[in-house]
């Protein structure tokens, strides 16, 4: 009772704050009061110009609303415009504030109370932001509320609504009005014993959000919007009001004369923001082509304007450029925005708008013209850089910038051998990052928009950035599992238990001005968005109430609490190319960063890389002319199944060629090895194969390897044979024992039995070569059972290198790869895995079913191999030479060996290719050849005979052919044809087909399959009757005995059916499924008019007896057996013909149909695979949240569940598909060839795939034809797939009928910009059309254009146009439609290339 009478007394005798001064905003006044905390007041350097009229009516209305006591709802698009507004606000009226930036991490911690331990193992708890907010009466700014999920933000609820709020810690915050009343009457705990706590009277909360739609995000939770005030932040005014990193407020305002290019630019940005505010339903469709440009655009503008005075006249490129950096998704944008762009420049007076490409390999490309001419210190954190201008008669333009502690290296470069060739283009865009630099941004390089270039030089450029402006460099590798708290600080545990938070390398180089990069930066999508308050404005918040901030006192900085950024402190931001750029180059993105659109090397810049790799002049002719034509043959909806041929493979192919620059080298083999040729879809290996060709590189016949053999301390690899060429040895020195006495002693592998065979000992030399000559990573990629494991592992054993092993599978995390979590007596500790081990000590390691764990996961070994870095969570790192104590130093003996399936169906696995860019050198494992693999037979079982032996191998190889033209679904392997063999030696009385079922009995349910397989047994030789349902089911019921039967009354009757009662009979004539019996159905009778098998053993009736039937009977059996056909055919509606026609159809694609089905049956699991869901209550215990759960937290499991979509992405929804058939007259005057029979295989193929799916729902397909008589001929409707054999019976007729009476005439174009526009228009996640004509294209006046335009009308449909009969002879098809137009020569083909195709397609995810 006394406390409770004190603290009253305390709360009478405490005065109010002061006022300091009374705010008048129009016609409202407010007496400011004095901050209690002033180190929570608003101290950023970047706040708005309260005079702005603009600002100011902004500001009024929030005044407003903080006077009713209302909180604020700024709906404005991305950018740092809402957010300097709140923090305006919070200056004006000089409250403290609290700021929370949201996104999909942030949980029920972040914004209630987190835990901590103490010394002494005292358990406390810290207030949120939010709870600080709340109880001392500051503004509470949340920012991206559209970022965070929808289950988090009711927490705030109440808050918002009553001023209410549960505290883990026991307290319980509630409305000021109640605390009073309470208080009044005694009552300060709950009757939970709950401390009541008030809710401050001046709490306010001002959120920011972009609208949803447009702008990617989740949509507002009705309860919590209902709460707020909106107010809806004008584009255009925000565009005018904001200002850059190094301009004063009043930057906008200046009322000196402006230079006309600003005006020019101001104007054109306006009319396209204008422009893009759709008004009705018909702009809301159009007005996507050209999308509005970022907030800071204007701001970037005039600071580069006003920095660096532009030449009188732009050139187009110069303008394309400039345009293009301050608003990027014009990279990925449509061909129809750039076009309307063009128009209004043009309009605007500002010239023609060229492509942002380099014209010509001297053009600078320095913005506005610029060039960087000399570099040298001022002092040490600052230095000058002085630009030629782009014309004669300027003046230099010379800036002091921020630079590093460290000593400047050079400039201009001194002559003489460099890592790098300082061409134009490399100094270009260095020219770029200097005036970014200058003007204060951090900034991004964004990659080309074609899936597959030259090399753009990033990692290099980034480097001799540094470098030159002497900063210490730190680069942060981002992996997807990375959340937006880790990247600001991170948690530790100390010695005695208590648990704390340490800065991030982010925050680290904030503090000390570093040049921190952040590579990958794409991979983590929305979440890289809570990184903008300290990239726009050089503040955050980080942990237990510490703050970044613009200024502060000394004082202030002693006492620990606030902390300012070093001046010198720049971030470059670079991107993985492993996502399209549409999905992370946003607003908010641009807005971060100055972004610069990076140039890949011309051929020339090229051409001396592989010139400095050793590699001769005519051969890189040769890899330049077939790099050439293979980038462009590439587009966004192959590059996921094709290797990207970039710069740094050409260098590794030079090099594989320097090594033995005498030999004749076969350039097919080390291109198509590099491409992983041998796993591409058909229709892309055709395609690369016509390219070779074109580049006149073609195939060789393939030499023997002999076995090697160690020799002299080295693994000698003896010369290959091959007609009368002459090879060299190969000679590999062995392993120095002493450089790894440990592991030498246990991790040296060893085999007790490898079969030597040319192929795999080829192949074995190949990357003993990579390994160990040229110092490279690899990646082997093959079929299941071809013996990747056993490969290396041989090699490892006759080189005595020591490896380690990892087995990754989906559940496989970065941090497991990293090391080993424990916890013991309540401090956690790490243990070093099996690639810190091997990274330390310098042994190889496989990673094996790489393609099984996530792509993110796999992606960290990307940096590891191309850089030698590798960022730890636990703050270590790991770097190629130690520049911190605590780097671990990669060991130069170090490699990298991932193993892993083929890529695509049958295999589960992932794309993970193109997360690894190109910086290991790959390998596809085959089957060994048929000579190869009868002689590894004959070793492994000398006891089978040789023509047994031949005849398996060769039935294998068919095997093997039939999966690669899709007519099987497996790929059978060396694997399963060993462990027939050894079935056979080890029982040799066993039958062949007893041996055969353990390998085909996976197929019992597949009849097509098994007729397939037995055809081919047939085909070398192996009678093997008893594969299948039928031999199966011998096996397990006794023999069957063939034995005669001959039944007391042998006498006949009319035939019959018999009674039905599923038991066993021999002879008589009253039960059907008897055997041995007169004129009922059965098995082995006399006179039934059908078969019928019941089970039980068969008893045949001798010949004689059979041969004794009277024709009457044979003939009325006969017509029974007719009639029951028909009965069939009733129930299917079909006619004889009918049916035999149908299935003469179906038969000729039923593999390409099962193969189809398979692979799409797997796509629908696969888009349901679950993933890790973490921060949940229950489940499994998440090894990296373990500090959490020792001080309490709940939310420290993790579970099995689906994943949601990054912010952006559609929630799955059905494919769209539409086929189009050319069903024109000639299709049925040139059907001699095919193509008529061939197109209605294809189309029956395709309505019996999709009508066996399980989840039909997955895609909504139509089918339509064109003619001379026009382009929509309906065949199978979009809401009426046929489900009858007797409708797609028809649909086959109708195909069949068209033709013959079709007039003469062309409509594919018109064919293909319906479907495209019909396809596009459906509500779904994917949209595809697929085209067949056979159209002469001459003749019809059909030009490259019209075709080229209407299969790009609509960028998101994925098109493809196959091109058979007279079409297929438009060489130009695939040149000017790369990755979508085909040509097939053959019709037989159709089938086979159709489905390849959509395979493609609809696997592209």
């Amino acid at each position: 009772m006394a406390t409770r009478r004190l603290a009253q007394l305390v709360k009478e005798l405490t005065p109010p704050p002061p006022i300091v001064g009374t705010l008048k905003l129009g016609d409202i006044s407010y007496e400011v009061p004095t901050a209690l905390n002033p180190g929570r007041l608003a101290r950023s350097l970047r706040l708005l110009d309260i005079k702005d009229p603009v600002n100011l009516d902004n500001l009024h209305f929030m005044l407003q609303k903080y006077l009713l006591g209302q909180d604020i709802f700024l709906v404005s698009q991305p950018g740092p415009y809402a957010r300097r507004l709140a923090l305006t606000f919070a200056s004006l009226i000089n409250s403290e504030y609290e700021y929370i930036a949201l996104h999909r991490d942030v949980g029920e911690t972040e914004l209630k109370q987190g835990r901590e331990i103490r010394e002494g193992g005292n358990l406390v708890y810290v207030d949120s932001p939010a709870v600080n907010a709340v109880k001392h009466g500051r503004l509470l700014i949340l920012e991206g509320i559209e970022k965070a999920e929808r289950g988090i933000m009711p927490v705030l609820n109440n808050l918002l609504e009553n001023r209410e709020m549960n505290l883990d810690d026991g307290t319980h915050i509630i409305h000021p009005l109640r605390y009073q009343q309470l208080e009044t009457s005694g009552t300060f705990t709950s009757e939970q014993g709950k401390i009541f706590i008030p809710a401050h009277k001046n709490f306010r909360v001002i959120a920011i959000a972009a609208p949803v739609p447009p702008y990617p995000g989740y949509p507002l939770d009705p309860p919590f919007r209902s709460r707020f005030q909106a107010r809806f932040i004008d584009p255009i005014g925000s565009l005018l009001a904001i200002n850059g990193p190094n301009e004063p407020a009043t930057a906008n305002q200046d009322g000196s004369q402006s230079h006309p290019l600003l005006d020019k630019l101001r104007e054109l940005i306006l009319t396209t923001q204008y422009a893009s505010e759709s008004r009705n339903a018909l702009e809301a469709i159009s007005r996507n082509s050209l999308p509005p440009f970022p907030q800071t655009a204007i701001a970037k503008l005039r600071a580069l304007i006003q920095a660096f005075p532009p030449p009188d006249e732009l050139s187009p490129a110069q303008l394309g450029r400039l345009i293009v950096t301050v608003h990027p998704a014009l990279v990925h944008s449509t061909l129809q925005g750039w076009a309307i762009l063009s128009r209004h420049t043009g309009e605007a007076g500002l010239g023609e708008l060229g492509s942002p490409s380099m014209s010509s390999p001297t053009e600078a490309l320095g913005l506005l013209g610029y060039q960087v001419q000399a570099i040298e210190r001022v002092d040490d954190t600052t230095a000058r850089i002085t630009f030629a201008p782009p014309t004669e008669g300027q003046a230099p333009v010379v800036l002091n910038v921020p630079a590093g502690p460290r000593q400047l290296r050079p400039f201009p470069f001194n002559e003489g051998k460099m890592e790098f060739n300082p061409t134009p283009r490399f100094m270009g865009l260095l020219t770029c990052f200097f005036q970014a630099h200058a003007l204060g941004w951090d900034i991004s390089l964004i990659p080309p928009a074609l899936p597959s270039t030259a090399s753009s030089s990033t990692t290099t450029l980034v480097k001799v950035f540094g470098q030159l402006l002497g900063y210490d460099a730190e680069t942060l590798h981002i992996y997807k599992e990375l959340g937006g708290r880790e990247l600001v600080m991170r948690r530790r545990i100390k010695d005695g238990g208590a648990t704390s938070w340490e800065p991030s390398p982010l925050v680290e180089g904030v503090w000390s001005g570093r040049l921190v990069h952040l590579s990958g930066l794409d991979v983590i999508g929305s979440t890289a968005g809570s990184l903008s308050r300290i990239i726009q404005d050089r503040e955050t918040e980080l942990w237990e109430g510490k703050r970044i901030i613009g200024e502060a006192s000394s004082e202030e900085l002693q006492e620990g609490q606030l902390t300012v950024p070093h001046p010198s402190f720049r971030t470059i931001v670079t991107a993985s190319k492993s996502l399209p750029l549409k999905e992370w180059v946003s607003d908010e993105h641009a807005n971060m960063f100055f972004t610069l659109p990076s140039h890949p090397m011309d051929p020339e810049e090229e051409a001396t890389v592989l010139r400095a790799a050793g590699c001769p002049d005519a051969t890189i002719n040769i890899l330049l002319s077939f790099a050439d034509k293979y980038r462009r043959s590439l587009s966004g909806d192959n590059i996921i199944k094709n290797r990207r041929l970039g710069t740094r493979t050409l260098v590794s192919i030079a090099r594989r060629i320097a090594v033995a620059p005498q030999e004749d080298h076969d350039l097919y083999t080390l291109i198509s090895r590099s491409l992983l040729a041998e796993f591409l879809p058909a229709v892309e290996k055709l395609n690369l194969n016509t390219l070779l060709e074109d580049s006149n590189i073609y195939k060789r016949t393939d030499p023997y390897y002999p076995s090697a053999v160690i020799k002299d301390g080295a693994l000698v690899f003896p010369s290959p044979t091959l007609g009368s060429a002459e090879f060299k040895a190969t000679t590999i020195p062995l392993f120095n024992v002493s450089e790894d006495p440990d592991g030498a002693a246990s991790h040296v592998p060893h085999m007790e039995h490898f079969y030597d065979n040319s192929i795999q000992t080829g192949l074995m030399k190949d990357i003993a070569i990579d390994l160990e000559v040229l110092g490279e990573h690899v990646v082997l990629l093959g079929n299941q059972g071809v013996g990747k494991n056993k490969i290396v592992d041989r090699l490892c054993m006759l080189l005595g290198r020591p490896r380690e092993y990892i087995q990754l599978h989906r559940d496989t995390t970065v941090n497991q790869l990293m090391f080993t979590t424990a916890l013991e007596n309540g401090v956690i500790n790490y243990t070093d895995s099996p690639l810190l081990r091997a990274i330390k000590y310098g042994r190889f390691i496989i990673i094996d079913e790489a393609d099984k764990a996530p792509e993110h996961v796999v992606a960290i070994f990307r940096s590891l191999a191309g850089q030698g870095e590798l960022s730890l969570s636990d703050g270590r790192r790991v770097r190629s030479v130690k520049e911190r104590e605590g780097d671990i130093v990669v060991h130069p003996n170090f490699r990298l060996i991932l193993l892993a399936n083929r890529p695509g169906y049958p295999f589960l696995g992932n794309h993970f290719l193109q997360v690894l860019g190109e910086n290991f050198s790959a390998h596809s494992v085959s089957n060994p050849d048929q000579e190869s693999e009868r002689k590894l037979i004959g070793q492994l079982a000398p006891e089978l005979s040789e023509d047994l032996v031949l005849r398996l191998v060769g039935a294998f190889h068919d095997l093997r052919k039939g999966y690669e033209n899709g007519t099987l679904s497996y790929p059978y392997s060396l694997r399963e044809l060993i462990n027939l063999v050894r079935h056979l030696k080890a029982y040799p009385n066993d039958t062949l087909g007893d041996a055969l079922r353990n390998v085909f009995d996976f197929d019992i349910y597949r009849p097509e399959t098994i007729d397939h397989l037995t055809k081919i047994l047939l085909h070398h030789g192996l009678d093997v009757p008893n594969i299948g349902l039928e031999g199966a089911r011998a096996a397990t019921q006794k023999k069957i005995e063939d034995v005669e039967f001959t039944p007391k009354d042998d006498s006949l009757g009319e035939p019959k059916e018999g009674e039905h009662d599923n038991k066993e009979h021999h002879g008589g004539n009253k039960w059907a499924g008897g055997t041995g019996g007169r004129d009922t159905a059965g098995l082995g009778g006399v006179g039934g008019y059908k078969r019928l098998y019941k089970g039980g053993d068969v008893k045949q009736v001798p010949q004689s007896l059979k041969d004794r039937v009277p024709d009457h009977v044979r003939e009325k059996a006969r017509e029974m057996a007719r009639q029951e056909l028909q009965r069939k055919l009733d129930e299917l509606d079909m006619t004889i013909s009918e049916a035999k026609g149908y299935s003469q159809l179906l038969a000729a694609t039923q593999g390409h149909t099962v193969s189809l089905l398979d692979l799409l049956e797997n796509l629908a699991a696969k888009e349901e695979e679950r993933v890790w869901v973490k921060r949940q209550t229950d489940g499994e215990l998440d090894d990296s949240r373990l500090t959490e759960g020792l001080t309490g937290e709940a939310t420290v499991y993790k579970r099995r569940g689906m994943e949601k979509p990054e912010l952006g992405r559609p929630q799955l929804k059905p494919k769209r598909i539409r086929f189009i058939f050319d069903l024109s007259g000639s299709m049925y005057r040139f059907q001699y060839d095919g193509r008529l029979q061939r197109s209605m295989e294809t189309a029956v193929m395709l309505m019996e795939t999709f009508d066996r799916l399980s989840r039909k729902e997955k895609y909504a397909w139509d089918m339509t034809g064109h003619s001379g008589d026009g382009p929509d001929i309906t065949l199978v409707p979009l809401d009426k797939p046929p489900t009858e054999a007797k409708e797609r019976w028809k649909v086959a007729e109708k195909m069949y009928m068209v033709p013959q009476y079709a007039f003469a005439g062309d409509f594919t174009v018109e064919a293909i910009t319906k479907g495209v526009t019909e396809v596009g228009a459906y509500d779904a996640d994917d949209w595809f059309v697929i085209a067949i004509t056979d159209a002469n294209f001459g003749r019809y006046g059909i030009t490259e254009e019209e075709l080229s335009n209407a299969m790009k009308r609509d960028p998101k449909v994925n098109t493809a146009l196959i091109c058979i009969g007279e079409g297929a002879e438009a060489t130009w098809i695939p040149k000017k439609l790369p990755g979508k137009g085909f040509r097939v020569a053959n019709t037989g083909d159709i089938p086979t290339v159709l489905r390849s195709i959509l395979s493609t397609m609809v696997d592209r995810k």
